[in-house]
């Protein structure tokens, strides 16, 4: 099915909170105001490497307006956090890692005098060694960053023996460096939020995250109070692409709150955001693959180095998934995979859309166009004799569900006009050229992690359906998948519903908004509670009416009797008022789907995607066009198409980026880029003129999972897709991203192309 305006019901053509994102009337979490609020601003390290010989806040303390200020020695418990480790201080004590190390943080009654409060502070530091290059910090006599050493995670996956002598013997080898860049998340919603101190003790944090009860849990541990007295407000967000699942302003308000017995907020600038904010991990990854004379994949010899900067938070999850990932949806016999995430004093690199998988797809597809080109082979030719079939194992050897994805997606994006329609003909200085490449996706956090869920499904004492989640809507239409989902499987009206999301008082555990989940996990968890759900209410209704349970039916606005079509026999908010206090409740707690196989990280389900794209390149001033995009999914069900469609889209948008434009560039790990004024992200111009959207809605027999999440599969093989074309356009094979027009212009020269 092709994906467009025409897919979508009128009934669901209206966001929930689409009126007031576009009227401006919503309120973001850092809109929110309280009586008698404090403006916090954090003072940060302007040294990526240093020594803190002290520091001295009395002249900052003195300041009119100023009403408190704060260093380590007033963090109440853990001065620490991160989602794998908490080695990230919470204000550093005696060392800062990188620029944009918190040190102290002032509350005032303005924000401009916290700012000014700052500037009053005197830190006496110590200048030390930076390391800006993950090799250097992996040389032997490398200053050491952590007490553990440089080196935060290793991974590896090794299939069959002697690897790389099984490579070479191939009569095709191809062997190259591949390096991407560390790209920012560019959510238009900077990292914010209030945190409002309650009676005995408690505290109401507003705050954007894709992780509430996560962050819940870090916050105790910090403030040293018990997780119950925290309660998380995590929606709506203003963008987020993973660059909120990490803590960001939350300790640093809540200690002043609790300390001041005020309100206090947090609004990071553009440039604080680019300084503190976590990126894309920038890889080099090593690849050299081999093929025998009938173009059938033999041995895969890989080497990740991943700048992880001055602390851990995701990283080592984030190599992990390359790993896995690094052989893709192919069949290789022999296959020898390492890993390394790396410290150094570069900014803090973490989770974002793709987590590890762009990288290593842009490598992966670049070695098999060049492999196609050694045997003279059709790239897509190449690949589908080499693609997984739907009983093959995962990439890591361990058991996953069926899925003939890579070949369906192969099969559709065959048939693209891209592809099979001749290209306009070159201008004399613009060459066009067309390409493709495909990805497989793992979702969820994988095995060995934890991965919770839950959802609540109750009537209300007003008569609404309530259905309660611990997700956050971050901008990719969750509201809307909910409202869709309820309706189709409950059979009521979407004016029967309540949806609860994203508050830690209201909702059960649910996990992160993270790792294209959230969708599978909504659908499982009604899917779970809805069989319960009818035979109480109908149940209910037959005792109130007399009419058999068998002759009734859930439907919009309440219960109907089968062959009556006038109104329902009672409405929900009769039923609700009949029954008073003892209205129905249903809870459920799972967790997702897991191999069964004990392969840390490992995945289950799987979804996978081609994109083919056309391009043009302007021999004068090397700059590179995208024009036009198709892509084919293969993810299971479609349940919010217009939802479906802007995350294929915007997540190929931000793969755009990635790939021509887009480069947090630092020099001795310091940002040379602060601001938007100079960051290059995709606008309106860059985006290409077309963009087809080809899905596979079906799970292979026994699938009983449902629908899988979208929200990083329309990234991922973006880039390979865009210098696949460029090759063939120029002839030049791109293997460092982003592609500037200079280097582009370089090569050209270089190979006589211009």
């Amino acid at each position: 099915m092709k994906l467009e305006q025409q897919t979508f019901q009128d009934k669901w053509k209206i966001r929930p909170d689409g009126v007031g994102k576009v009227t401006g009337s919503l309120k973001y979490l850092t809109d929110y105001s309280f009586p008698g609020m404090l403006y916090a601003k954090v003072l940060r390290s302007t040294f990526p490497h240093a020594k803190i010989k002290s520091i001295n806040t009395d002249v900052a303390k003195e300041l009119d307006g100023v009403v408190a200020v704060i260093t380590h020695k007033d963090v109440p418990g853990l001065n620490g956090f991160g989602l794998i480790f908490q080695d990230q201080p919470v204000l550093c004590i005696d060392i800062v890692r990188y620029v944009g190390d918190a040190v102290a943080c002032v509350a005032a009654t303005s924000e401009e005098i916290a700012n000014k409060a700052l500037k009053l502070i005197e830190v006496d530091y110590e200048p030390l060694v930076a390391i800006d290059d993950p090799e250097k910090a992996m040389q032997e006599g490398a200053v050491k960053l952590h007490q553990e050493g440089n080196i935060l995670h290793k991974a590896s996956y090794k299939k069959g023996t002697h690897v790389l002598e099984k490579v070479n013997e191939c009569p095709f080898v191809v062997e190259e460096i591949y390096e991407t860049p560390r790209q920012m998340h560019g959510y238009m919603e900077t990292e914010g939020g209030v945190v409002v101190p309650e009676e005995n003790g408690k505290i109401t944090v507003y705050a954007a995250t894709q992780h509430g009860f996560k962050d819940r849990l870090q916050l105790s541990r910090i403030l040293a109070i018990p997780e119950e007295d925290i309660r998380v407000i995590s929606s709506p967000i203003g963008g987020s692409f993973g660059g909120k699942d990490e803590l960001n302003i939350q300790p640093y308000a809540a200690i002043l709150a609790l300390m001041t017995k005020k309100p206090v907020k947090i609004h990071n600038k553009r440039k604080e955001s680019v300084k503190a904010g976590i990126k894309r991990h920038p890889m080099k990854i090593k690849m050299t693959t081999g093929a025998d004379e009938n173009g059938m994949l033999v041995g895969h010899v890989v080497e990740i180095i991943a700048d992880t900067g001055a602390y851990a938070t995701l990283g080592p999850a984030v190599l992990d998934f390359a790993v896995e990932h690094s052989a893709g949806p192919y069949i290789i016999p022999y296959i020898d995979v390492k890993g390394f995430s790396v410290f150094t004093n570069n900014g803090v690199a973490g989770e974002f859309r793709g987590f590890g998988g762009n990288q290593v797809t842009f490598a992966l597809e670049s070695q098999m166009d060049r492999l196609a080109g050694k045997l003279n082979e059709d790239p897509l030719s190449f690949r589908k004799k080499n693609v997984r079939g739907e009983n093959d194992l995962g990439p890591l050897g361990q058991r996953v569900v069926p899925n003939n994805g890579a070949k369906k997606v192969l099969d559709m994006i065959e048939k693209s006009t891209i592809l099979t329609h001749p290209l306009k003909k070159n201008d004399e200085w613009i060459k066009r050229g067309k390409g493709a490449a495909i990805t497989m996706h793992g979702g969820g956090l994988g095995y060995g992690r934890p991965d919770p869920s839950g959802a609540r499904l109750s009537l209300t004492k007003e008569g609404k359906i309530e259905i309660a989640f611990g997700f956050e809507e971050c901008g990719q239409g969750l509201l809307t998948s909910i409202e869709i989902m309820m309706v189709e499987m409950l059979l009521c009206d979407k004016e029967d519903l309540n949806i609860v999301i994203g508050d830690t008082d209201l909702v059960p555990i649910s996990g992160s908004s993270t790792a294209s989940r959230s969708t599978n996990m909504i659908w499982q968890g009604i899917n779970k509670l809805k069989n319960p759900w009818e035979e109480k209410l109908l149940e209910i209704v037959s005792k109130f009416t007399g009419i058999s349970t068998m002759s009734l039916r859930l439907g919009e606005n309440g219960v109907w009797e089968e062959g009556d079509l006038r109104k329902p026999v009672l409405s929900y908010k009769e039923i609700a008022q009949l029954l008073k206090n003892e209205l129905p409740i249903f809870k459920t707690q799972f967790h997702f789907p897991t191999t069964p196989d004990p392969v840390v990280g490992g995945h289950y389900l799987y979804t996978f995607a081609a994109v083919a794209t056309e391009v043009e390149v302007d021999m004068l001033t090397g700059k590179v066009r995208v024009i036009n995009f198709d892509h084919a999914i293969s993810a299971g069900p479609v349940v919010n198409p217009m939802g479906y469609l802007g995350q294929i889209e915007g997540g190929a948008i931000m793969g755009l980026g990635f790939t021509i434009l887009e480069d947090s560039l630092m020099e001795n790990s310091r940002y040379q880029i602060e601001n938007f004024d100079s960051y290059l992200l995709p606008t309106i111009k860059d985006i290409p003129n077309k963009s087809n959207v080809d899905v596979d809605e079906t799970l292979s027999e026994g699938d009983v999972f449902g629908p899988r999440g979208v929200g990083e599969i329309g990234t991922v093989a973006i880039a390979p897709a865009i210098t696949s074309a460029i090759f063939n356009a120029t002839g030049i094979r791109v293997n460092r991203l982003p592609i500037s027009p200079e280097k582009m212009l370089n090569d050209l020269y270089a190979t006589s192309n211009v």
